[in-house]
């Protein structure tokens, strides 16, 4: 085995520092980044718009139009420009089937309203006379009675009827058919909407 002098020296020499990247100041905060600088000089703006409150503005402006559009649309019987739930198929037959038969329940307010005002009357005149109450009371019940069984005896039609022409689905639990139904054979005739399609009852629609 030879010995080398210069072993112990070269086993000590000091190790040289990494050289440090270099990092350029301006390249820092305060500056757009290369991505920056390519979407402005394609004019391309941040999805957040400058004036929030003029954009919620506008946007509650343009929902308003859209909403009275579709208002005056009902109104006038126009399904074309109707809500879309107003536009389902099976909900056309529902508003037609209803507005084709004498429903019990559209007089119901009235009948009601009346029966009040005769029992207030009846009350003051013959105060002691506590049975004319009782029986405007039975008398308005008796009716409601029998706005629930029409009601009733509707919907089993019409149900057969849904589920032959658009299947289960136009009576599930989520389409509602049930209640727009019933809602709207409660109301008078010349105050519901949509506006009925025929101006008279009778008009049946297509099986």
């Amino acid at each position: 085995m030879t010995w080398n002098p210069f072993k112990k020296e070269q086993a000590q020499a000091p190790v040289e520092p990494a050289a440090e990247k270099k990092t350029d100041p301006a390249a820092g905060k305060g500056r757009p980044t290369p991505k920056m600088k390519k979407a402005q000089a394609a004019g391309i703006r941040p999805l957040v718009p400058a004036d929030r409150k003029a954009s919620a503005k506008a946007a509650k402006a343009r929902m308003r139009e859209r909403e009275n559009a579709e208002y005056e649309a009902m109104q006038k019987g126009d399904i074309n420009h109707m809500p879309k739930s107003e536009r389902l198929p099976w909900r056309i037959y529902i508003r037609d089937y209803v507005d084709a038969r004498f429903n019990m329940g559209e007089w119901f307010i009235p009948v009601a309203f009346a029966i009040l005002i005769v029992s207030m009357f009846v009350t003051s005149a013959m105060p002691n006379n506590a049975w004319v109450s009782i029986a405007m009371m039975t008398l308005m019940y008796g009716y409601l009675l029998l706005v629930v069984i029409d009601v009733w005896l509707m919907w089993r039609k019409l149900k057969a009827k849904l589920i032959a022409k658009y299947g289960e689905a136009s009576v599930a639990k989520g389409s509602r058919s049930f209640s727009y139904a019933w809602s709207r054979s409660i109301q008078m005739r010349r105050w519901r909407l949509p506006k009925p399609r025929y101006p008279k009852r009778g008009h049946w629609p297509e099986d």
